[in-house]
């Protein structure tokens, strides 16, 4: 919408043109989705206090978390509306890969919603079941995948990059490509949701991987950095470098009410919503395994869940205390700020680890 004035105003002064540099657009995406959220934070969590919209707390979890039931959640709201607000402020409407990230915000944030309604509606911590989400999902991957390979813009690479290893891929084919980016949707949409357990804990790792997907995409978007960095150059990607900036913005807006101890969750709405855009992004500018490999801890939380409930159909014993594993760190001991600090710290050293793949390859 911005540049659609600032093309209308260069005709009288050329200067407007530096309106429409990338960097200065993801800068003010950012602060403007942060601005918006800390200005909004305390009248949307009102609302929600007002409409009793609060927590439900598993019977089955750590009993230092029976105190924080009814705390408002949904918070997720407040990260998708001022995401898009500043996202159709900011961006390029004329960029297909905007939309099909706005999409995935909005279909998986849906999904999101309608287990947090049902879980309210309920005062049970049981929404949606598991294969009435699952289903969604795949739905919604579907949508998004086959408009990712349609692109009129620029036809997708089906090669799978691998990071550290120059001019080295993975030729998957089309086929190939949407059933591994299914996967990629789905798998990162419910890792995100597992890990939204502890005040602060999930939201921090998506701002820090957001950073890094950030530095990729305007590398993959500028033809001289990714020939100078030996990446693959993708036209129209270095447009996700203000998508990401934006949901920066508003990531650490919702944390500001989000840290311990929080004054809003942010519920099935925004844990799978985000999830599905960090693995849209990726897809995007071809940077799955980098991926993969930022989120450890979002990993790690998905495969303590599925040890615990393979191992206790086959012989009816636990591995892990509880699970997600931040639960079962909880049953150690831990404090809750603890836990989440150091979760913090191994996903800061993960998004390290990946952006020195940038110059080791």
């Amino acid at each position: 919408m911005f540049l659609e004035l600032v093309n209308l105003l260069t005709q009288f002064d050329s200067g407007f043109n530096v309106l429409q540099y990338l960097t200065l657009r993801a800068i003010l995406a950012m602060l403007t989705a942060l601005f918006l959220s800390l200005a909004l934070g305390h009248l949307f969590i009102s609302k929600l206090q007002a409409l009793q919209i609060g927590q439900v707390i598993r019977k089955d979890g750590p009993q230092s978390h029976f105190s924080k039931s009814g705390t408002p959640t949904m918070g997720g709201i407040l990260i998708l509306f001022t995401f898009i607000v500043s996202v159709l402020a900011w961006g390029n409407w004329h960029n297909h890969y905007l939309w099909i990230v706005v999409t995935t915000a909005l279909l998986f944030g849906g999904i999101g919603f309608v287990d947090d309604y049902l879980k309210i509606k309920k005062k049970s911590a049981d929404g949606l079941s598991a294969k009435q989400k699952y289903l969604a999902q795949t739905l919604g991957a579907i949508i998004i995948i086959l408009w990712l390979i349609n692109n009129p813009q620029h036809v997708i690479s089906t090669n799978l990059l691998l990071p550290f290893f120059k001019d080295f891929v993975v030729p998957l084919g089309m086929f190939g490509l949407a059933f591994f980016s299914y996967f990629v949707i789905v798998g990162s949409s419910n890792a995100v949701n597992l890990t939204d357990g502890l005040d602060g804990l999930a939201i921090m790792p998506v701002v820090l991987i957001l950073g890094a997907l950030a530095i990729f995409s305007y590398i993959a978007g500028n033809y001289n950095f990714a020939q100078y960095l030996n990446m693959p150059f993708i036209p129209l990607a270095g447009e996700m470098f203000v998508v990401c900036a934006a949901l920066i913005g508003s990531g650490l807006g919702f944390l500001w009410f989000n840290t311990y101890p929080a004054d809003v969750f942010m519920g099935d709405v925004g844990s799978l919503a985000l999830g599905a855009i960090l693995a849209v992004i990726a897809i995007i500018i071809r940077q799955e395994i980098l991926l993969f490999i930022m989120s450890g801890i979002f990993v790690a939380e998905t495969l303590s869940v599925v040890i615990q409930v393979f191992w206790y159909k086959r012989t009816k014993m636990r591995v892990f205390l509880i699970a997600p594993l931040h639960h079962h760190f909880e049953k150690k001991g831990l404090s809750e700020p603890k836990i989440i600090i150091r979760f913090w710290i191994v996903t800061l050293i993960l998004v390290l680890i990946a952006l020195a793949s940038i110059k080791i390859r």
